[in-house]
């Protein structure tokens, strides 16, 4: 998908970071946006970002199914179609597996997997009919890639989140669809990631435990000292008019992923990378 001028894109977390980013970004591409965001405040923000493009808004929780149906429903009728689908919001929480609560995995698997389902299930159907070039970005993580410690509740939802992908590809090409896919793969970078428990439903939270704090605090100096959102939000454009699937953030992570597999086939149990 080469040409970005004129058409639609959708981004769900648009109130700041990589959300944020992309709509800017496309924004300067000349399309029209649809952003969706819990965060009403920082939807506003964004909005207010951009300019010289049509910019429609929406509360939405992408974990809610009818919430993503009525944003589709919105896109498509106010905005005439859409082109890139960027399924980006998603949350953190960290500890080690045997203190995650079914509240945690609830929250998680809520955002991170269902809110990428449910974007898939409400948008590439009619994006598929629409029959032109589109493309489909999912914020997977680098958690989605590589499972460390204290980050065992984000690697399961986010290692669905790119078995999602990866399978989505698959299926558009065995359909002969003109859409295609993008896995993006972020470490460290600025955003708000960390603050995630700011969004947490109140029908989920549970008490904080000492490693759940641990992981923020160290996932709070990893995202300081990251890179910029603009530049992850260029890469993705770059990916876009590449049809590139896999986008990560550090070079560092494909040696990482290499090593990885050798150490899989060797038997073992892979180390984490130095995430950055």
């Amino acid at each position: 998908m080469r040409e970005l001028s004129g058409k639609v894109a959708v981004v769900t977390g648009a109130s700041g970071g990589i959300g944020r980013a992309l709509a800017v970004r496309f924004a300067a591409e000349g399309m029209s946006l649809m952003l969706a965001d819990v965060d009403p405040r920082g939807l506003a923000e964004t909005a207010a970002m951009v300019s010289g493009v049509k910019v429609l808004t929406q509360m939405t929780d992408v974990s809610d199914a009818p919430a993503v149906h009525h944003l589709a429903n919105r896109a498509f009728s106010e905005l005439g179609g859409v082109h890139v689908l960027c399924n980006n919001a998603g949350v953190f929480q960290g500890g080690r597996m045997w203190t995650r609560t079914e509240e945690d995995f609830a929250w998680l698997l809520g955002v991170n997997v269902w809110g990428v389902l449910h974007g898939i299930r409400e948008f590439v159907p009619r994006m598929i009919e629409q029959d032109t070039e589109g493309h489909i970005v999912n914020s997977v993580s680098v958690a989605g890639l590589f499972a460390g410690p204290n980050l065992g509740g984000q690697a399961v939802s986010k290692y669905a989140a790119l078995a999602a992908s990866q399978s989505l590809a698959h299926d558009l090409r065995q359909v002969g669809s003109k859409l295609r896919v993008t896995a993006l793969c972020p470490g460290g970078v600025r955003t708000g990631i960390s603050r995630s428990e700011r969004v947490r439903p109140a029908d989920l939270a549970v008490a904080r435990t000492r490693d759940d704090l641990f992981s923020q605090e160290w996932l709070e100096a990893l995202v300081e000292k990251g890179v910029d959102p603009a530049e992850v939000a260029d890469a993705t454009v770059a990916a876009i008019r590449d049809e590139r699937f896999l986008v990560l953030t550090h070079a560092s992570y494909e040696r990482s992923l290499v090593e990885q597999t050798a150490t899989l086939l060797d038997g073992g149990v892979p180390g984490p990378p130095d995430y950055e």
